[in-house]
């Protein structure tokens, strides 16, 4: 069927503000259609097949009293407590055992039925008979308190699970704090490690420099001693010839004065009285050859004379150059 069909059927089962589905075979309710007559405050469904209420019966506001009677009602919807219109409630005859806790929430509530239920003990006790309005009245006042004793007990079991969970929630942010701490700390560690790690390669690599310097600038000194020292030495092997001119000079000084010794013993020996003597005779006689000789050698006399004087004269020159 359509929509609209059963839209129509169930204007049909309308009567003012009655909808009467009752005997209707029904399996499940109808919360579509009787969403659409928020008049109808008034709903029958007993003597159906009914086995569960779907969470959108819930929505249904507007009803004040519901018949469900006969049905194979096994629980109602968690959230049957929304009902907040709801004065009149028939749960003859189904299998329920326990009842929603929101149900303590039903504050309009003024009469209830839940007799031919097996009910647990201690809400079969609250709700009591049901045999004339009255009881129905005071089942629906007991079940109540009693259902709000449980919506209480609910309460508490939740603020105590919510302590629970904030206790926990706030011992894992201690231990999330302490680990974000250690992990901080090692961190800082780390970055200390690697601060002296590059501190320690820098000295190691301006002590590589120094030492390279060093060696450079020990390098230079020697290199420098060594040209000086080199210097010196061509200083002095400059230097070196004037104390051998100066040897030469001082032997043909020496040799000059033997001449000139010899010369004046010579001519003392020939000139003076002590020809006669008998060291001189030697003498005369070395003499007298030695002239005769040189009478003989005269060319080559001549010529050593000159070298004598050239000798005699370069002496001078070279003695006398370093007082200039």
């Amino acid at each position: 069927m359509s929509k609209n069909n059963k839209a129509l059927n169930l204007r049909d089962k309308i009567s003012g503000n009655e909808v009467d589905l009752s005997l209707c075979n029904l399996t499940e309710v109808p919360v579509r259609e009787l969403a659409l007559f928020t008049k109808a405050t008034v709903v029958d469904l007993s003597c159906n097949n009914i086995t569960s209420l779907p969470p959108e019966f819930c929505n249904l506001t507007h009803l004040v009293k519901v018949d469900l009677s006969k049905n194979q009602l096994t629980c109602l919807p968690d959230d049957v407590g929304n009902l907040t219109s709801l004065q009149h409630l028939d749960l003859y005859n189904n299998k329920l055992t326990v009842l929603p806790v929101s149900f303590s929430q039903l504050r309009a509530l003024k009469w209830l039925d839940l007799k031919d239920n097996p009910l647990e003990a201690s809400l079969a006790k609250a709700a009591g008979d049901c045999l004339d309005e009255k009881q129905c009245k005071q089942c629906a006042s007991k079940v109540l308190q009693h259902m709000r004793g449980l919506q209480d007990e609910v309460d508490r079991a939740r603020e105590k699970r919510l302590l629970r969970e904030k206790e926990l929630e706030r011992k894992r942010e201690v231990k999330q704090r302490e680990r974000e701490a250690r992990e901080k700390e090692a961190r800082k560690r780390e970055k200390a490690e690697e601060k002296e790690k590059r501190r320690k390669e820098y000295n190691a690599q301006m002590a590589a420099v120094a030492a390279r310097e060093q060696q450079k600038k020990k390098s230079e000194d020697k290199k420098k001693k060594n040209g000086q020292a080199a210097a010196d030495k061509k200083v002095v092997e400059e230097s070196a010839p004037k104390p051998r001119r100066s040897l030469i000079g001082l032997m043909f000084k020496l040799l000059l004065l033997l001449l000139l010794g010899l010369a004046g013993v010579a001519a003392a020996c020939r000139l003076t009285d002590l020809q006669k003597e008998a060291v001189c005779v030697p003498v005369n006689v070395a003499l007298d050859d030695s002239l005769s000789w040189a009478i003989e050698q005269e060319g080559v006399v001549r010529q050593l004379v000159q070298n004598l004087s050239s000798a005699a004269k370069q002496f001078l020159e070279s003695t006398q150059a370093p007082k200039n």
